[in-house]
């Protein structure tokens, strides 16, 4: 179950610092950096707090740069890029390995004349529930050790201490005083921020604040955003490593003075390894297992009458993304039926429920307090997905039907007569959504006034979100001996289900229709969203136009590492995700891979009529795995470039795109117990 880079890969700064970790804690915080330690996104950081989980973050502690000292030489581990592209110290050199198992691990090798290398490994791991890091340095045995005087370990603290979208720069308000006693510094920079503590047993600090100026985060630089920053250090730690004895090193919002950081970290290893106790022996699925835990945060008093609740939500994306409707109900199967964790399912329906306003689900909830945003369409036709695999995979009727089935009740009635942003019913049946300015499906990118994809009408993929949506209520209904009702709703399945078969087939394309616009006119750019009309519980498209839909998909717009959201054909097509925020969000949706879509491309394939797909399921994970080894490590990248080789693009991190492929291999039996095959993308670009 453990993912590897080797020495190679690590000594190519360029190379290394296209790959990263990262460490949650089911609060909404998180430590991540690229795998080389250089930090090249303003949201990599060792200490990254949710203030008010999950929302409210503050990057507190940007790094810990270590450096050996050995027998009076130093040999600098860290690594930093400056402006001019200076790197400095470039301890990437010192690296020979990285691995990630239950969590991230280096291993040094540092040359000493005369013996064998010097070997130190570093773990690091962030413990669930807490603001809290907890860093393992282990000095490995080499021969000759005893003719060494000592080997001495130094820390340097940069922190950043601020917003987690912001930068921080140079500046006269910070409070330069700290305090050091028994191993255990304290500091705060700012009235009004977490305490920062860093608690190294049997250490010693030096105070000697000052400023380190013009760190340069390329990837900030590549999205054309500010990407210079300066950070501050209070000063440096020092301590002596003896061999056979790792030290902890424990960094904390929380005064972590009670704490045994060795049985802290037993108890989150612990933990881990229960999350995938009983699953498939099948390391792709373990590693994606342990990537969904990452998702799953506590969220508390969300509900608009307040309240002291503690309910539960999905974190969309890291870095930047916080909970979002939409993704929270594609991603719920995934992430918490697939694994077994019902109770999360539970609190995550329970808390969307108390969230309805007007029949919709949020569509995002804000820092700050702010209120939260309804704007879309599909988020609130996904819950009813989730609420319906929910009682699929428990069987907790009282809880689907007591609480649920009113609050279903309250968004189809809304969806009649008519709610937010012109969503209605439409005389035929068929869902009609849209207003100038707004972009209200999964396909949502806008810049300034200008909607990218408008989508205004009645998009294909929100047809068959409706019809199911009905379906689902209707059974429901039956369920709680409401017959009458429920032939009512079934009546206006039919007729949404007549209405489409009737509007959406493009003869000239053999597929269907993306979107009938506000004025009745047919959109036929060939998009990944028609594979819903096949893919969802209750399809309404079957036979051979199912069939010629999933074949043009296949040709089209199938890549090994998800769909595209346009052919190259396109004239709209765009073959690389990248540039300011203008380039990446005009080509968000015009071309560019979307990993999340791979498991409705293979639900569509598993309901095949013609034959046993599931050898074609088998091959679709099989080519994605290599994925898990590149980008962010052990985890699925939200995008990727829509030409080979494919890089990955976006969040580092995607909830959807790790849950829709987890749900699948769970769901249809598509793992395997050869383990991870990890290819090169020159191979992959050949499939």
């Amino acid at each position: 179950m453990i993912l590897h880079k080797e020495r190679g890969t690590l000594n190519n700064l360029h190379e290394a610092v296209q790959h990263e970790w990262i460490e949650t804690n089911g609060l909404g915080g998180w430590a991540s950096s690229s795998i080389s330690g250089c930090n090249t996104r303003r949201y990599h950081g060792l200490l990254v707090a949710a203030t008010k989980p999950p929302a409210e973050r503050m990057a507190l502690v940007s790094k810990l740069d270590e450096a050996v000292v050995i027998d009076g030489n130093r040999y600098e581990l860290g690594v930093n890029k400056y402006m001019d592209n200076t790197v400095h110290p470039r301890g990437h050199h010192y690296l020979k390995g990285f691995s990630k198992g239950f969590f991230p691990e280096w291993t040094y090798e540092i040359p000493i004349a005369g013996f064998t290398p010097v070997q130190l490994k570093k773990t690091i791991a962030m413990i669930h529930g807490e603001n809290t890091i907890i860093i393992l340095y282990e000095l490995k045995s080499f021969e000759g050790f005893q003719n060494l005087s000592k080997v001495q370990i130094e820390l340097l603290p940069l922190l950043s201490v601020r917003g987690y979208h912001s930068m921080m720069h140079a500046n006269d308000a910070v409070r330069h005083e700290a305090e050091f006693k028994n191993g255990m510094f304290k500091t705060n920079l700012y009235d009004g921020t977490p305490d920062i503590y860093i608690h190294i047993p049997g250490g010693d600090y030096h105070h000697h604040p000052s400023w380190f100026f013009h760190f340069n985060y390329e990837v900030e630089q590549y999205r054309g955003l500010d990407f210079e920053e300066d950070l501050f250090n209070p000063g440096h730690f020092s301590i002596e490593l003896e061999e056979g004895k790792p030290l902890a090193v424990v960094l904390s919002t929380e005064n972590p003075e009670a704490k045994n950081a060795v049985e802290l970290f037993q108890k989150e290893k612990a933990r881990r390894e229960k999350l995938i106790e009983g699953q498939p022996h099948d390391e792709t699925m373990q590693q994606l297992i342990l990537a969904a835990d990452q998702f799953i945060v506590k969220r508390s008093g969300s509900s608009p009458t307040g309240g002291g609740r503690e309910g539960a939500t999905v974190i969309a994306g890291y870095h930047w993304f916080t909970d979002w409707g939409r993704d929270t109900m594609i991603s719920l199967p995934g992430l918490c039926l697939s694994t077994g964790r019902y109770e999360d399912a539970k609190k995550i329906l329970a808390e969307f429920s108390h969230n309805v306003s007007m029949g919709m689900l949020p569509n995002r909830f804000q820092d700050n307090n702010e209120p939260p945003e309804y704007n879309n369409v599909d988020g609130t036709l996904w819950y009813f997905i989730a609420v319906y695999k929910y009682l699929q995979a428990t069987g907790d009727r009282d809880f689907v039907i007591n609480e649920l089935l009113p609050v279903l009740k309250e968004i189809i009635d809304w969806h009649f007569k008519g709610t937010r942003y012109n969503i209605h019913v439409d005389d035929d049946g068929l869902l009609f959504a849209g207003e100038e300015g707004q972009q209200l499906t999964w396909m949502d990118a806008r810049i300034g006034t200008w909607v990218v994809t408008p989508r205004m009408g009645k998009p294909v993929e929100i047809q068959a979100l409706w019809y199911n949506a009905l379906k689902i209520f209707a059974e429901l209904l039956c369920m709680n001996n409401q017959q009458h009702d429920a032939e009512l709703v079934e009546l206006s399945a039919a007729r949404a289900k007549q209405s489409f078969d009737g509007l959406f087939w493009y003869a000239g394309g053999n597929y269907l229709y993306d979107v009938i616009d506000e004025n009745g006119k047919p959109d036929a750019s060939l998009r990944p969203n028609q594979l819903f009309a096949i893919s969802l519980p209750f399809a309404m498209l079957e036979g051979k136009k199912a069939e010629a839909v999933l074949k043009i998909t296949t040709e089209k717009l199938y890549t090994p590492v998800g769909l595209r959201s346009l052919p190259p054909e396109d004239v709209h097509y765009v073959h690389q995700y990248g540039g300011d925020a203008w380039h990446r969000d005009s080509s968000y949706h015009e071309g560019t891979v979307w990993s999340w879509l791979l498991g409705p491309y293979v639900d569509a394939l598993m309901k095949s009529e013609a034959g046993s797909r599931k050898s074609d399921a088998v091959n679709v994970i099989g080519n994605f795995k290599y994925h898990l080894n590149e980008g962010g490590i052990g985890t699925v990248s939200e995008i990727f470039d829509a030409d080979v080789p494919h890089h990955p693009r976006g969040c580092m991190a995607q909830a959807w795109g790790v849950a829709e492929v987890l749900r699948v291999m769970k769901e249809f039996g598509l793992h395997d117990a050869e383990g991870i095959n990890v290819i090169s993308k020159k191979e992959m670009s050949e499939i």
